[in-house]
């Protein structure tokens, strides 16, 4: 099919607005998918993705439609993850395709992530088709929704088509408007080979498998190609295209989107937004777009047994293969044992890789307080990057600490602003900007540290919002802060699990909090146990375990009180020895009872 009567597609929406749905039915309209094969989120094949309702591995597909004009089109869709923690996934996406289909609940209305979404879209400079969904709901307000179209977002509310996804509503009029509105793939008449990798994943029989979008040139099997970011040459075993399954092809040509097959043994060694092109005859610079996914949240995580080390291990393998993003490396901690530090795109990213590797490995882990990258300046000039507490230098030889920023976009009904603020002073952040979107509705912009918004901020929002509010992030930058190490200690010494780098203002809170909890879970001694928790070498919170004790003047009947006050004296002194000598064992379910309560 020519390539003029391709057309390459995107849906973009906020969580929970209808995108998996409407691809649902985009596959039963073309009849890519017969009704007997048909099921309910058909991109989405993980077990978490259906649980959850959200994307989580973008999923390509091509569709053959004819049209109202009598040609037979061929559409390229690329569905996107939904979530803020995969938002350079959906870029890579965005710029495969000439055209992305805007998502907006007509009961909701515009959202924190539509806005974000659409300047990716912009960014890529897509042709933008409005589509305003679930308007069968008896809350629907599409008159709103068109409003809030122009005044929001800049789009002409008569462009916005009506559709519901679930009752099959403006199903022919979204596909009729992808083949007018999207404009086809333009080739470079250069003819040489440029494909852009927009995804991948491992196979375990056959090794990576690319997902591409030819740009110019024709990749075929037993074509030799080349990737700009590792310069390293393969032979193409297979190429193909989506439908939904893997079909293979004799070649893919500019405008197809589809997968590659060459010799690659280890996902590490194709990068999404890379470059493929012909070894023989390479184009001269890569597509423009590409850059190293960098982790932003780090975290320890061990095996609740400590034999299971192994199979972590491999099980982590295993899953770096199918998703680059996370990272991990061996550590070892006294109290958990060995284990690893792992990086992870956001909180919900590495809440998901916890959720497979207990699903898909059946592994037990605990994980450690997460954190976030901080850049050191050390009194000597050099600089140094520190993601875990116990690495942490002398508080004498730092000049500087800087922290991670997030600039933050926060949808709230106008009632809930002044509360809205108040969570965002709490967590060291500042509103620079209020902006009234209806009558009902305002829109925050705010600059918050990226270890303030990270573990309760999107739970204490919806609870102070009934659901209502929603929030969008991106990262801005470094900035100088106070931080501090604050560790804890128990009898004396400090636990290196339950270090954790805080600001300076919130030390004490946070330690009163550490500190009460391990109260909780430390079983009594015969001897005091005092839990301290400090910064440098100053105490900022203590908690106190009694000591347990024989009552040793059960034997005196009656008599002088002076022998009861002798054998009290004694059991005093006796226990100011043991104190000396004694040391405190903490329960291995101890750490996990305190770090599980800390998520």
């Amino acid at each position: 099919m020519s390539t003029e009567l391709t057309r390459n597609f995107s849906i973009i929406a906020h969580i929970d607005h209808g995108k998996t749905t409407l691809s649902d039915r985009l596959l039963e309209a073309t009849q890519t998918v017969s009704q007997r094969e048909m099921q309910d989120q058909a991109l989405d094949s993980m077990d978490l993705e259906r649980e959850k309702g959200i994307t989580i591995k973008s999923h390509p597909v091509t569709m053959e439609y004819k049209a109202q004009d009598g040609q037979t089109y061929k559409l390229n869709l690329l569905d996107t993850p939904g979530h803020v923690d995969f938002s350079y996934e959906v870029s890579r996406s965005l710029a495969a395709c000439e055209g992305a289909v805007l998502m907006i609940d007509a009961a909701q209305g515009v959202e924190a992530q539509t806005v974000a979404n659409l300047h990716l879209a912009h960014e890529q400079n897509l042709e933008i088709l409005p589509v305003l969904n679930k308007i069968d709901l008896p809350a629907a307000d599409v008159e709103k929704c068109r409003k809030q179209l122009e005044e929001i977002l800049a789009i002409p509310g008569e462009d916005a088509l009506p559709a519901s996804a679930k009752a099959g509503i403006g199903i022919v009029e979204i596909l009729e408007a992808v083949v007018k509105r999207v404009p086809p793939p333009v080739a470079n008449p250069d003819g040489l080979l440029r494909c852009s990798v927009f995804d991948s994943l491992y196979d375990t029989y056959r090794g990576v498998v690319s997902y591409v979008r030819v740009f110019s040139g024709t990749v075929k099997r037993g074509q030799r190609v080349k990737l700009f970011a590792t310069s390293k040459t393969y032979e193409v075993k297979e190429v193909g295209v989506f439908t939904p399954k893997m079909s293979a092809k004799s070649e893919l040509i500019p405008g197809d989107v589809g997968y590659v097959i060459a010799n690659m043994k280890s996902a590490a060694e194709v990068k999404i937004g890379d470059t493929m092109t012909d070894s023989t005859h390479p184009c001269p610079e890569a597509l423009p777009g590409y850059k190293e996914i960098q982790p932003m949240v780090f975290s320890g995580i061990y095996p609740v047994d400590s034999s299971d080390y192994e199979s972590l291990k491999v099980a982590m393998g295993k899953l770096q293969i199918n998703d680059p993003a996370f990272t991990y490396q061996q550590e070892s901690s006294t109290a958990l044992g060995f284990g690893f530090r792992c990086g992870f795109l956001g909180l919900l990213h590495m809440e998901i890789i916890q959720e497979r590797l207990r699903r898909e490995f059946d592994m037990d882990v605990i994980s450690t307080y997460p954190s976030v990258i901080y850049h050191l300046t050390l009194t000597d000039g050099t600089e140094e990057i520190v993601d875990n507490p116990t690495l942490f230098p002398d508080p004498q030889v730092i000049q500087e600490i800087r922290e991670p920023m997030v600039n933050v976009f926060i949808m709230v009904p106008g009632e809930y602003i002044g509360d809205m603020m108040q969570l965002v002073m709490e967590k060291r952040g500042e509103v620079s900007n209020t902006e009234t979107i209806d009558e009902t509705r305002v829109m925050l912009s705010c600059m918050l540290p990226l270890a303030e918004i990270l573990v309760d901020f999107n739970d204490r929002l919806k609870s102070m919002t009934r659901g209502y509010g929603s929030m969008d992030y991106e990262h801005s930058g470094y900035r100088a802060a106070k931080m501090v190490k604050m560790d804890m200690l128990i009898a004396g010494d400090p636990v290196e699990a339950f270090s954790t780098i805080v600001h300076r203002d919130k030390a004490e809170s946070y330690g009163r909090v550490l500190a009460k909890k391990l109260k909780d879970v430390i079983p009594q001694h015969l001897f005091v146990v005092a839990i301290q928790a400090a910064v440098g070498g100053k105490v900022v919170a203590r908690e106190s375990i009694s000591a347990m004790r024989k009552n040793v003047t059960a034997k005196c009947y009656g008599g002088d009180i002076s022998r009861k006050r002798k054998l009290l004296e004694k059991q005093k002194e006796g226990k100011k020895k043991m104190k000396m000598f004694g040391k405190v064992n903490i329960p291995q379910d101890a750490f996990i009872k305190v770090l599980k309560s800390s998520d």
